[in-house]
């Protein structure tokens, strides 16, 4: 068993003592994704802005692991207000058009920098 710390400058640095993602028996487990740009900075107040980048983020850091979302098999979606799960929902499915791996969806009182919204994904390398 070897354990492999994934990083790339396409996605945000950490914000506190984890990994991106880490790679094991040929799985990825990323960090959760919260929507900053490369420069640490929220990218705006609006759902779907924050969904997309978590997205963006999300891709940079499965690529980096040699995986993509198309090898993506399970996510955790985490939101501020269920209220905007119908326009998140859009956005996710919008990624996963031919694949839908299985998901949770939870509403949480906070996140991280006050985000809106937060992603993790368990995906298989190529």
């Amino acid at each position: 068993m070897s354990l492999k710390i994934v990083s790339t400058e396409l996605a945000p640095a950490a914000i506190g003592p984890y990994s991106q993602a880490m790679i094991i028996d040929g799985r990825v487990y990323t960090s959760g994704q919260i929507p900053l740009n490369c420069k640490g900075e929220i990218v705006s107040d609006d759902i779907g802005s924050q969904t997309h980048q978590v997205f963006a983020n999300l891709k940079a850091v499965l690529e980096a692991a040699d995986s993509s979302l198309s090898r993506v098999i399970k996510t955790t979606v985490f939101v501020k207000d269920l209220k905007d799960f119908k326009l998140v929902n859009e956005i996710y499915e919008s990624y996963f058009k031919s694949h839908q791996p299985a998901r949770s969806t939870v509403q949480v009182a906070a996140l991280p920098l006050g985000s809106l919204v937060e992603i993790e994904a368990i995906a298989v390398t190529n």
